[in-house]
């Protein structure tokens, strides 16, 4: 926030603020979303606080798997806090008006998210690659110190990285518009509005994507074809079983994860003619896989389900059951 106020007052706008007009539309009716997006919301805090808990209070959970189970939760709680209550105070209080430092800190802190669930996802995509492909070898390789090092890695890769973003973003000339057609202040939506040009802000959008979204993408179904090929040499059925249990739960939130991804981007391409479309899925996608993943997780691991159950105090009823 400090560093977006520091661009401002070396700026000159003609805008004191912006305003973010909601759904592009169906501005009539979007106050009906926000019982499901509320909900959402409150499920995505509730269900990572839960996995959060349970990982620290069960022991047998303090292992890199789950380590990094822990630090998504924490990716997603923080990608869900920085949009979804400006989301919900537009659609409940009508509260627009949003400056322009928080505007800026909004862009920079939802691209930072985002690419950290990817570079976090690429993380627990390696970590299955080496315990299914590399088994003996895995606590060897898997360790603690790797834990805090990928974690590191990821977290300093995209922080640094998308500083430019805002920074570029604060650089423009805002002469006269400032309404957004959309909920929360993404970087093309707030740059379409300067009255300069703004290609060096879509260029480096484009390769920000690319460098770092697109290659975590690529590495991460590199993982899991070769996870893949090398489990299905195994001769037994149940071996087969049992090595893809233990991986099919990551790998359909990031099918989830990548696609929204990809979508989103092929309809910003005709965000003129359908403008709905990709402010709704990026909205969406900002609010879903925090949702989603930690209940995926909840029912596909046993023994996180079990410790969700014994934290919850479930864990008696359950056994007597």
């Amino acid at each position: 926030m400090d560093i977006a106020q520091n661009i401002i007052n070396n700026s000159e706008f003609q805008v004191s603020e912006f305003i973010l007009m909601g759904l592009p539309g169906i501005h009539e009716w979007q106050a009906w979303l926000s019982l499901p997006m509320a909900l959402l919301y409150l499920l995505a805090l509730g269900a990572n606080l839960l996995i959060l808990i349970t990982i620290s209070n069960e022991p047998n959970l303090h292992q890199p798997m789950y380590q990094f189970l822990s630090i998504l939760a924490v990716v997603d709680i923080g990608l869900s806090t920085t949009s979804m209550p400006k989301i919900l105070a537009i659609l409940w209080f009508d509260a627009k008006a949003i400056s322009l430092a928080q505007c800026f800190a909004q862009i920079y802190a939802i691209n930072a998210f985002m690419l950290m669930e990817s570079g976090i996802f690429l993380c627990m995509a390696v970590d299955r690659y080496v315990a299914i492909c590399y088994p003996l070898q895995y606590p060897f390789i898997v360790t603690e110190a790797f834990v805090i090092k990928a974690t590191l890695s990821m977290v300093l890769r995209n922080g640094l990285l998308t500083i430019p973003v805002p920074i570029l973003a604060a650089q423009r000339y805002y002469c006269s518009r400032n309404e957004i057609d959309h909920c929360l202040c993404s970087n093309l939506g707030v740059t379409s509005l300067a009255c300069d040009d703004i290609i060096i802000n879509k260029l480096y959008q484009l390769v920000l994507a690319w460098l770092l979204a697109g290659c975590d993408m690529i590495l991460v179904f590199a993982s899991y074809a070769l996870i893949i090929h090398s489990v299905l040499k195994l001769n037994s059925a149940e071996a087969i079983s049992k090595a893809l249990s233990t991986c099919s739960s990551h790998l359909i939130l990031i099918l989830f994860f990548y696609t929204a991804i990809i979508l989103i981007s092929v309809t910003h391409l005709a965000g003129r003619r359908i403008p709905l479309i990709p402010v709704l899925l990026n909205m969406l996608h900002i609010i879903i896989p925090p949702s989603l993943n930690p209940m995926v997780y909840a029912l596909r691991m046993q023994e996180l389900k079990a410790g969700i159950q014994r934290v919850l105090g479930l864990g008696e009823y359950v056994s007597r059951k």
